[in-house]
């Protein structure tokens, strides 16, 4: 704070003193003609367009400035001229840049006396454009630096517009060359996440965005005429995303034409990355953090798998994910751990989350190393100021051309800082979901690559200096952890993710990955950081879909109302499963009883994996013993074959209708009796007929 307050004090001692009593800044404009004491409402507006060269190189250089002044004082204006401020006071380093930036009042003292530029007569809402041509020499411009420069309106000698301020860097030969930097630009195409299921859009924003001025199609067209040293981060999910829009899919669960956009994006994006370096980030760019935190590391190395086979397979190229972008760029170290465990060994970073330490007056080298439980990891931390350029908070008319010239500004400023000995590495990195202006993006490409103290360069080939600036531990602030996706959002998912995993295990070969790891990534998705509500919407149809997948597997006859039947006091009952999941499967059928003071169960012969091919039923037959007759209860559980449960438990009615050990003996004593007593009759009567026979034989021999 102190440091902020002398230079802004140093600054305005050397650039406003002169100015204290003229600029519009710091007194009312007045202007003849006006009562006195009254003001304009509105004044003129003024806009630089262009400085050529933007970057001198001698002292007799014509550097031309032009712009336009536009008239908003709602009347005719008389007696005006366009007028260059300067001063030879080169600003001292890139803090000084920070401070002119910010602070409008800031102004150079000197004008320029052959700047000014005489304007007609400007009738209300009318512009002019305006060009003015000095040199080097003119402005006393001593030596390599960044000097401030403004343009105001004067009339009659008097400022009356805010003036518009930016920088001329100066760059004559220099007694010892300057470093040429090394600069690393990475660029994202990250989207937000449009799926829940695999083929059912949540909702209809892909599209516009692939086509005209759409983010996304203006991000196509930069990669395609972007230097090949750039470096692109692309998220799989998104090519995904866009690759299932070009077929027949689904809206909210309603049928959809392809569209035949999502093709040409895909196809255009493929031949613009073709020869340019490309990082994937996982699948659906989940947030790491909030795994880590959240006991869902297991996601994290399935993100970074998936996503190799997606971008490989959609880009039709190798691509690497050895270098991760955390979310906000920033991470603390259990999401390192989390990341080097998966075989990330580089990570880019936000200057906030890994400042040097102590704080040093210079820029330091982008690359650092630190420690994981993998061992060491490269960050690469990107330039904040630099940064900016790329993404402007203002879309005034002219940001593009101050963007550009603070760009080469802050460059040549890093390039001129004392006590270099060799070349820098410097990152730029624009905010993940970024939406960019073309026309700025391009310009700034095109001036990086052509500055002599800057050499354009892929991000992977940053390696860590022989001498690097310490820095602090990883900075993870309350904010940072409060920002992640919470406990709550996350904690149904993890019985969606467990769901769906048995999906995959219980497979007749068991699969590393379910039909619903993609979806499942899509629900950890960074992107619903700002929009849990719709997220959560998202993670029931994912649950929904897995739940019914699950159960196209089920216990045949498990309605409560139907009874199975012992007949006897022990046999075999069968259990039986069909499967309609679509492939074969491999299971176990766990069998329990109820009332083991009823019914027992022998669960030896149920012991062995059972296969069912698909569409077909598969069971087994459980031996069961009653020890009385009447109804009982037994749970069968399906599991997969490392024994994990496969669905709720089923409950079974089981009827014995058999008899006691001591109700078999009498029956079967009694049945004895009976069949002796008929044994017995039987022999009688047979005896009976021959005694018959006989007397009916004496009784005729004796005739």
């Amino acid at each position: 704070m102190i440091r902020k307050v002398m230079l802004l004090a140093v600054l305005s001692a050397a650039l406003l003193a002169p100015m204290a009593a003229t600029t519009p800044s710091t007194a009312a404009t007045k202007t003849p003609g006006t009562a006195a004491g009254k003001t304009n409402r509105q004044s003129m507006a003024v806009s630089i367009t262009s400085i050529t060269p933007d970057v001198p190189s001698s002292l007799t250089t014509q550097v031309k400035v032009a712009g336009t002044v536009r008239n908003d004082t709602g009347e005719t204006m008389t007696g005006l001229s366009v007028r260059l401020r300067y001063t030879s006071q080169k600003l001292t380093d890139r803090a000084a840049m920070v401070a002119y930036q910010s602070d409008e009042s800031l102004v150079p003292p000197n004008v320029a006396n052959s700047s000014n530029v005489l304007l007609p007569a400007l009738e209300a809402g009318a512009s002019k454009v305006f060009e003015i041509t000095v040199t080097p020499v003119q402005l006393g411009l001593p030596s390599f630096g960044v000097y401030p420069i403004a343009v105001d309106v004067a009339r009659f000698g008097a400022p009356i517009s805010t003036p518009q301020r930016t920088y001329l860097t100066y760059a004559p030969p220099t007694p010892q060359k300057l470093p040429r930097n090394r600069l690393a630009i990475a660029l994202p195409i990250i989207d937000q996440t449009h799926r829940a299921e695999n083929d059912n859009f949540i909702d209809d924003k892909l599209g516009p965005q692939l086509t005209g001025k759409g983010r996304l199609a203006e991000l196509a067209g930069i990669a395609a005429t972007a230097p090949k040293k750039v470096t692109w981060f692309v998220e799989p999910s998104l090519l995904d995303d866009v690759q299932a829009l070009s077929r027949k899919h689904r809206l909210k669960s309603k049928d959809q034409a392809a569209d035949p956009n999502a093709a040409q994006w895909l196809n255009s994006l493929r031949t613009a990355l073709a020869s340019s370096p490309v990082v994937a980030t996982p699948y659906a760019d989940p947030d790491v953090a909030a795994l880590a935190h959240q006991g869902l590391d297991g996601q994290t190395a399935t993100a970074i798998a998936m996503g190799r086979q997606v971008a490989t397979d959609l880009l039709k190229r190798d691509v690497s994910l050895t270098t991760n972008w955390p979310v906000a760029g920033v991470l603390d170290p259990d999401a390192l751990d989390l990341l080097s465990v998966a075989k990330v060994d580089r990570v880019l970073l936000n200057s906030t989350n890994l400042p040097p330490q102590p704080p040093v007056a210079f820029t330091p080298d982008a690359v650092a190393t630190l420690d994981s439980v993998q061992g060491p990891v490269t960050a690469l931390v990107a330039d904040t100021q630099l940064t900016r350029t790329f993404e402007p908070d203002s879309d005034a008319p002219g940001s593009i051309f101050l963007n550009k010239q603070r760009f080469i500004a802050e460059t040549a400023m890093i390039a001129a800082e004392p006590g270099q000995t060799s070349p820098r590495s410097l990152v730029i990195a624009p905010s993940r979901r970024w939406d960019p202006n073309p026309t700025l993006v391009n310009l700034l490409l095109k001036t990086a690559n052509r500055l002599p103290w800057l050499t354009l360069t892929p991000l992977d080939s940053l390696k860590p200096s022989k001498a690097p600036v310490p820095r602090a531990a990883l900075t993870y602030t309350g904010q940072d952890r409060k920002d992640e996706l919470s406990a709550k959002y996350l904690g149904p998912l993890k019985n969606v993710a467990e769901k769906a995993q048995l999906t995959a295990l219980i497979a007749a070969e068991p699969k590393p990955h379910s039909d619903f790891d993609a979806a499942v990534l899509r629900m950890v998705s960074s992107s619903w950081r700002n929009n849990t509500r719709a997220g959560r919407a998202a993670i029931k149809l994912v649950e929904g879909a897995v739940q019914a997948q699950m159960n196209k597997i089920s216990i045949t006859g498990a309605d409560p109302d139907r009874l199975r039947t012992l007949a006897g006091s022990n046999g075999p009952v069968p259990i039986s499963v069909k499967n309609s999941i679509g492939e074969t499967i491999a299971l176990y059928i766990d069998v329990k009883s109820n009332n083991p003071g009823l019914l027992q169960i022998d669960t030896t012969p149920v012991k062995k994996l059972l296969t069912i091919p698909n569409g077909q039923n598969g069971g087994v037959q459980v031996p069961m013993n009653a020890t009385t007759s009447g109804d009982a209860t037994v749970s069968v559980q399906l599991t997969t074959r490392n024994g994990l449960p496969y669905g709720k438990p089923v409950k079974l009615t089981i009827r014995t209708t058999g008899y006691t050990g001591i109700a078999l003996v009498i029956v079967g004593a009694a049945l004895a009796v009976m069949l002796a007593a008929v044994v017995t009759r039987v022999l009688r009567r047979r005896s009976q007929r021959r005694l018959a026979r006989a007397a009916k034989s004496r009784e005729s021999e004796t005739v």
